[in-house]
């Protein structure tokens, strides 16, 4: 077991680059996470968590939102899964000692790797302003400084609230509603980096932006089209989906700028042919396309499609289908017309033949899933390419049947959840009037900042706080150098955390670190053992239980910081009993249900 943090932190010096590997997993994927879970977290409470790691009475990997089978292996995790438990199940702690011998300035020469390699947060502390060091503060004290800095604002929407992806859904629920009491709609999010272009296209076209498929559709689909994703390195788990659906006579197409050693041959580590055989050659056809070439490529597919619907009438397309559920099927056809062959392989870099092999793969193909990340979600015309992977599922029926369908794979565990609880800087009126006649007082309805407009309002000095429920902002938004500096220009930020990131080190005039319970660990309330809910990437949900001790008596849940929060902030402003919420996490879902 680990018994001391890193002193040095890493650097480039001796790292060297191999040539590229043809196939992924094996005996390698579990030596690599096996290994350091043992090691870090110590036999016993390493067996127990692997064992309980996304299992029905266990919790839900922290790693990514990849859904769950119906029947789960006793190994229901991949060497993401595993690397993601030991890095927050680690039974090393930060010492009270750390803070004096560790300034500002110091923290911030440090890495990302380093911060979070000096183990678990276990107690509140505070940099008051002047001050080059954090210093320990009672939670008492904690929430009374954030109490007299929110209130002291000229207006609510001075501050702003953001959410990790993590964050699970009674959690988020409680924080959105703590937010528009306090009077502002500022809920930016994770979301706003990842998957945001998805909800705006498939919002506007299907009118849900959400997955519109089941775990068990990719094992009965004809083909699966994967564009702008490494699951291999994301989501490994999607590997054993794939493999499973490959079993079953399914086709798969990779479209990536570059080639993923996963999507050419997958050796499952579960299974005596991914020990010891060759394992299960995934992509039929690999399409090295050029950055931001998707959308073009997509049209040329669909005008593909609908060329041979004129030379074979009525055996192409669904038009039963599209008479029964679409719309602008006419305006589409005299669009993709003008459409210039000569253009389209100078913006995806690939030939005809290869086109018209995709089109031929289609068109053959009684069942299609679309499955894209944020390869695609993150180009300045995501949202116009994701309508195109939407109106090539259209022409062919390829929506709300078994086996078919779009599937957008979300990062964060809990990203798509905390969307749906409202963490959003603009939910519909619908919402927040079910959140008025639910407790009884009227949300705000101005629309709030997202996470680009936020570090803009901190930029400019119209945002002076900044609280932050998980998550590392400056790590992970596009600007960072402006994003640092944004930070480092409110009177507080306040970051709710279970280890040390880079986003600790970036503070404003003062700052506040608060330490959370991880979702691996017990949560022990006055009405007994708790457990939490998530949303997976095809919108299911399900419950997530702790199984292991936590690293210290002193830590509180998510739930029990902002409850606690609510409570000093706001005192008798609403009529909400926050400490009912922090007692017995039901409370919360019987007011999800009505919301």
């Amino acid at each position: 077991m680990t018994k001391k943090p890193p002193t040095q932190d890493v650097s480039d010096d001796g790292l060297t680059v191999s040539e590229p590997k043809d196939w992924a997993a094996g005996v390698p994927g579990v030596t690599h996470s096996m290994g350091p879970a043992l090691t870090e977290m110590g036999m016993r409470r390493g067996v127990k968590g692997l064992l309980a790691l996304n299992q029905k009475d266990g919790f839900d990997c922290m790693s990514c939102a990849w859904p769950d089978p119906d029947h789960r292996k006793t190994a229901e995790f991949c060497e993401n899964g595993a690397k993601a438990l030991t890095w927050e199940a680690t039974p090393l702690v930060v010492p009270e000692s750390f803070w004096a011998e560790h300034s500002i300035e110091d923290l911030l020469g440090k890495s990302d790797y380093w911060l979070g390699q000096q183990g678990r947060l276990t107690d509140p502390v505070y940099k008051p302003v002047g001050k080059d060091h954090y210093e320990p503060i009672s939670w008492e004290k904690a929430f009374e400084v954030i109490a007299d800095e929110l209130n002291a604002l000229e207006s609510p929407n001075e501050a702003a609230f953001y959410t990790s992806g993590r964050t699970a859904n009674e959690t988020a629920f409680v924080y959105q509603l703590f937010v528009r009491a306090f009077g502002t709609n500022n809920l930016p999010d994770c979301s706003n980096m990842c998957h945001e272009s998805t909800g705006a296209a498939m919002g506007e076209t299907i009118g849900v932006g959400k997955s519109t498929i089941r775990y068990n559709d990719f094992e009965q689909a004809d083909l699966i089209i994967i564009m702008g994703q490494n699951p291999g390195t994301n989501h490994p788990r999607m590997l054993t989906a794939l493999e499973d659906a490959k079993r079953a006579g399914a086709q798969i197409v990779a479209i990536n700028p570059l080639p993923e050693a996963g999507l050419k041959r997958y050796k499952n580590p579960q299974r005596p042919r991914g020990i010891v055989g060759h394992g299960t050659d995934l992509a039929d056809q690999f399409l090295q396309i050029r950055m931001a070439g998707d959308m073009a490529l997509l049209q040329a597919v669909s005008k593909r499609v609908l060329d041979a619907e004129t030379a074979r009438p009525g055996k192409v397309l669904d038009h039963d289908f599209l008479n029964q559920y679409c719309q602008g099927l006419d305006e589409f056809r005299e669009h993709l017309s003008h459409l210039d062959e000569r253009q389209v392989q100078l913006a995806t870099g690939l030939t005809s033949v290869q086109i018209d092999e995709l089109a031929q793969r289609y068109i053959a193909a009684d069942r299609v899933i679309i499955t894209w990340a944020m390869g695609l979600t993150q180009h300045k015309k995501a949202v116009p390419t994701i309508k195109e992977i939407i109106n090539l599922l259209l022409l062919r029926g390829n929506m709300g049947r078994p086996g078919a369908g779009a599937s957008p794979i979300r990062g964060h565990s809990n990203v798509q959840g905390d969307r749906t609880m409202g963490i959003w800087e603009k939910m519909p009126p619908k919402f927040l009037d079910a959140i008025q006649a639910e407790f009884g007082f009227d949300p705000p309805r101005e629309e709030g900042v997202d996470a680009v407009n936020a570090i803009r309002g901190m930029r400019d000095g119209e945002l002076k706080v900044w609280i932050a429920l998980g998550g590392n902002l400056v790590a992970a938004i596009s600007d960072t150098a402006v994003a640092e500096a944004a930070l480092q220009n409110t009177r507080l930020t306040v970051q709710i955390s279970t280890k040390l990131n880079r986003s600790h080190a970036v503070v404003g005039r003062a700052a506040m670190i608060l330490p959370t319970m991880g979702r691996s660990e017990v949560d022990l309330q006055a009405s007994g053992e708790q457990f939490v809910t998530v949303e997976d990437t095809v919108a299911a949900v399900h419950a997530s239980t702790g199984k292991l001790a936590p690293v210290s008596p002193r830590l509180l849940s998510e739930i029990s910081i902002v409850t606690r929060m609510a409570r000093a902030v706001l005192g008798s402003k609403v009529p909400v009993d926050w400490a009912r919420f922090e007692h017995d996490y039901d409370s919360i879902r019987d007011h999800i249900s009505r919301v």
